[in-house]
């Protein structure tokens, strides 16, 4: 029998189920995770959610003559109207018109600081563990140091001190945010470099930095991409929660952090002032929840959904 010979149905497998195995198999592997992740209806409901979100981000503008900074006097926190489409609060600002630009402020800040994060701690996990004996003691000496270390204080002072600039905020979420997941990927990294092919690599003469940056990273792309997604939801709530408490973005500057602190002391009175930023906030969270949970199961063979994927 020869190894491009169709595959025939056996005794315990119908003709159908030949028939979608075949079609399976010659899949590629990007569109078998594809398929995988679209047996996910949480998954997939996570990206239309997040679509819409970026599409409001990035046009929601367009809809209204207001700019986030403009203030009409005439309509100080008024509630929804025809001419004000979310309200304004006390300043006259158009509620509507700063969710735009909040929703946009945020997004960049987390999806930068996700992508930063995964980065450096992609290098550092795997660096420490490839290269072992004092450069991996030293690092997870650092790493452990890090983690018992408040930083959600310093983050608070350090932003703080240097005007809530945004910018700066990408810059120390992410100094502070790596150490968990490199302490995930050095630990994973650990059984990668024992594989067959590391060994081969060395044995060729391929240098380090070649081996971690061609062998090894590239082996821990579904945790990458899972973490990826996740670390989106862990700063949107850490952004929000500095700006909520006054150390994140700073006025005349909105994101939907310093949208829910303006909110949050009118929520009975103005309610709309609290809850149109709050329901950003909760869609944001729970469709990139979503999304994680899809890729995880997608790219994660043993899972329900990705073995399904396979026998489907």
């Amino acid at each position: 029998m020869t190894t491009d010979a169709p595959a025939r149905p056996t005794a315990e497998q119908t003709p159908e189920a030949a028939a979608t195995a075949r079609k399976y198999s010659n899949l590629g592997l990007g569109r078998l995770y594809l398929r995988r992740f679209q047996r996910n209806r949480l998954g997939v409901v996570g990206v239309v959610i997040f679509v819409l979100l970026v599409l409001f981000a990035a046009f929601g503008g367009r809809f209204t003559s207001y700019a986030y900074t403009d203030a009409d006097f005439t309509a100080l926190t008024q509630p929804p109207s025809s001419l004000h489409w979310f309200g304004t609060n006390q300043g006259g600002n158009d509620i509507y018109a700063c969710a735009v630009h909040g929703l946009q402020r945020s997004l960049v800040i987390a999806v930068s600081v996700s992508a930063l994060t995964i980065v450096l701690a992609a290098i550092i996990g795997t660096g420490a563990a490839y290269f072992g004996g004092r450069v991996e003691r030293v690092t997870l000496a650092v790493i452990h140091f890090l983690l018992i270390v408040p930083s959600f204080l310093i983050l608070a002072l350090v932003s703080h001190r240097l005007a809530g600039d945004w910018r700066v905020l990408i810059i120390v979420l992410t100094v502070f945010g790596w150490m968990s997941t490199a302490r995930v990927i050095w630990s994973v990294s650990t059984s990668l470099r024992e594989r067959d092919y590391v060994k081969a690599a060395e044995f060729m003469g391929v240098g380090p930095l070649r081996i971690i940056f061609r062998h090894i990273i590239p082996n821990l792309g579904s945790l990458l991409i899972v973490n990826l997604t996740l670390g989106v939801v862990a700063t949107v709530l850490s952004e929000t929660a500095l700006s909520f408490l006054g150390f994140g973005v700073q006025t005349p500057d909105v994101s939907l952090g310093t949208m829910l602190a303006d909110g949050a002391s009118t929520v009975t009175s103005a309610p709309w002032l609290f809850a149109f930023p709050a329901g950003l906030v909760v869609l944001l969270t729970v469709s990139m929840t979503f999304i994680g949970d899809g890729l995880r199961d997608a790219l994660d063979p043993t899972s329900v959904t990705g073995s399904a994927g396979g026998r489907r």
